[in-house]
């Protein structure tokens, strides 16, 4: 019997304010346990919250460029349950009028685009964290009232994969309209996965599982994989699902059980007493619009269009913003989009990968990779060496043509002393000649290689071998 597995996300954001959400207290991550906090985010008796308005905006932003509905009157919930690191026993949060509704996501899926449809986005705030010990906890609130944006989707993606390309895809929008810093290690983004599977075909839901503590979207994409083939197992063996909440072990890369789940009843919500319900004013949501830069969907098509670049390439380019935009400013000093490309996604990308940088840390100026470029075009140096050379860059900051003069890494277009060199070749492997003149024509190759070999990659390509296919004709 075939199965399909049915998947909804929940992304919890941290939004990049200097305040918390209802209180003055400062946001900075990594400072001492509990000294950014204050009677509003430790919930002592009397004290009252006050909203912030840069929450609140950037909340608004966020919803709009994810093609949602604004609601006409928001209104916060008090969230009640009782956990070591929730200090007033309930969190603000939104329930029943939500920030805003119905919205969606374009992202890549079976090699077409499928709009992701998203439930709602809200404001809450957050809680503080525990650090378990063996035989006791820490709790520190620093976090606690951070403004705390939750992004849910409907039951609406159906692989593993998918929902990492819709976490990909959100975290770049994210990062584009510049609301958090998005950092998973820090907790700026976390997200909690419901699975359950059912039936090809059928449109009845199965009985969902929730699972929490993923650090990366790569563990999403590996817990979810695992969660499928252990409810797989469990109907072919005639047991039920439970519904409950489950955590991943990052270790084993496994699920365990954590506790039953709970259903919006348990938490008993009421409206915030403490804050009144208002109303946007249209002024305030139209500001925000006109700050919404250009998006990922549209700037690829864009690059397609204007740079000709096919829509892989484009795609790339575009998932990152700042790398977008060192592309732009590359093509604006050197006129080769496809070659610029070529360079980002291959040699920099990798050594921004396996140093886990990014375009911005990695610290390339782009004047000194466009120089780089032209200096290969004036055939100075070749496609190879420049791969040294750009290593050179990275390393030491300093200028092309200057690394070139210190390194001596100019091609060698000297006819004499290209002549020189291939003479030498041509004299000690006799055999790689007689098979060339006898009709091998791939022989020339170990002789091109054997040059290389012996000017150490810096013969000019072009001239060794008009240079060499004249000898070999004599």
């Amino acid at each position: 019997m075939t199965y399909e597995p049915v998947i909804g996300l929940e992304v919890h954001l941290q939004l990049k304010t200097k305040t918390k959400v209802f209180c003055g207290c400062s946001t900075d991550f990594g400072a001492p346990p509990n000294t950014q906090t204050c009677p509003v985010c430790l919930g002592f008796p009397g004290s009252l919250p006050v909203l912030n308005r840069q929450a609140l905006r950037l909340s608004a932003k966020v919803a709009i460029a994810l093609n949602c509905r604004i609601t006409k009157k928001v209104r916060f919930d008090r969230k009640n349950y009782f956990y070591p690191d929730l200090p007033k026993a309930y969190q603000i949060s939104q329930f029943n009028q939500p920030l805003s509704q119905h919205g969606y996501l374009p992202v890549p899926a079976g090699g077409k685009e499928k709009r992701v449809k998203i439930r709602r986005v809200h404001l809450e705030e957050d809680t503080g964290k525990l650090f378990h010990q063996e035989d006791f906890s820490l709790i520190d609130f620093n976090r606690s009232g951070t403004p705390l944006l939750e992004i849910v989707t409907e039951p609406d993606i159906g692989s593993p994969e998918e929902a990492y390309s819709y976490l990909t895809a959100l975290k770049s929008i994210l990062e584009y309209i510049d609301v958090s810093d998005c950092n998973m290690e820090e907790g700026s983004l976390r997200c909690d996965a419901n699975i359950s599977i059912r039936r090809a075909g059928s449109k009845e839901l199965g009985v969902k599982v929730e699972v929490k503590n993923m650090n990366s979207f790569k563990a999403v994409k590996i817990a979810l994989e695992y969660e499928r083939k252990r409810h797989m197992a469990l109907i072919e063996d005639g047991q039920d699902v439970v519904q409950e909440t489950r955590l991943y072990d990052s270790v084993k890369n496994i699920t365990k059980s954590m506790r039953s789940k709970e259903e919006t009843h348990d938490y008993r919500y009421f409206p915030e007493p403490d804050l009144s319900p208002f109303d946007f004013e249209a002024s305030f949501l139209e500001g925000i619009k006109t700050e919404i830069p250009e998006l990922p969907g549209p700037k690829k098509e864009r690059f397609v269009a204007d740079y000709d670049l096919s829509e892989y390439d484009s795609a790339c380019l575009v998932s990152d913003k700042n790398m977008a935009d060192y592309f732009e400013k590359a093509v604006s000093l050197y006129k080769k989009p496809k070659e610029i490309a070529n360079w980002l996604m291959g040699d920099i990308s990798a050594y921004i990968k396996e140093g886990d940088l990014t375009i911005k840390g990695l610290g390339l100026k782009v004047e000194h990779l466009t120089g780089m470029l032209k200096i290969i075009d004036r055939g100075v140096i070749s496609g190879k060496i420049a791969k040294t050379l750009l290593v050179e860059m990275i390393q030491t900051g300093k200028d092309p043509d200057l690394l070139v003069r210190q390194k001596g890494l100019e091609q060698i277009s000297d006819e004499g002393e290209l002549v020189k060199r291939i003479e030498e070749v041509l004299a000690e492997n006799a055999k790689i000649v007689n098979d060339f003149k006898s009709g091998k024509e791939n022989a020339i190759m170990a002789l091109v290689g054997k040059v290389m070999a012996k000017t150490k990659g810096k013969a000019h390509p072009k001239k060794l071998n008009e240079i060499l296919r004249k000898k070999l004709a004599t």
